[in-house]
């Protein structure tokens, strides 16, 4: 098991911190799926007052450009979590 001991008994035996992009990387799926039906989910709140709805498909289509923005935002706020933690 090399690797796993710490040099110092008050630092924890970690390999560094995960940078925001590759947390955005990570979570790029569930963000992209959530913007997605939250954009459908629109779609039907403005077919009530009387505009067009968006379908499905155009909702997840429009969700893969999205996605990306909403992702490093949820990376950000992981990685302050994640440093909140360890501090």
């Amino acid at each position: 098991m090399s690797g796993t001991r710490s040099p110092s008994r008050k630092e924890p035996a970690t390999e560094g911190k995960w940078p925001v992009w590759k947390l955005a990387i990570l979570l790029y799926p569930a963000t992209a799926l959530t913007v997605a039906i939250n954009l459908f989910l629109l779609g039907l709140i403005l077919h009530s007052v009387g505009f067009g709805a968006i379908e499905p498909v155009p909702a997840i289509i429009w969700s893969i450009p999205l996605g990306i923005p909403a992702a490093w935002l949820a990376g950000r706020w992981l990685r302050g979590l994640m440093d909140e933690a360890d501090g």
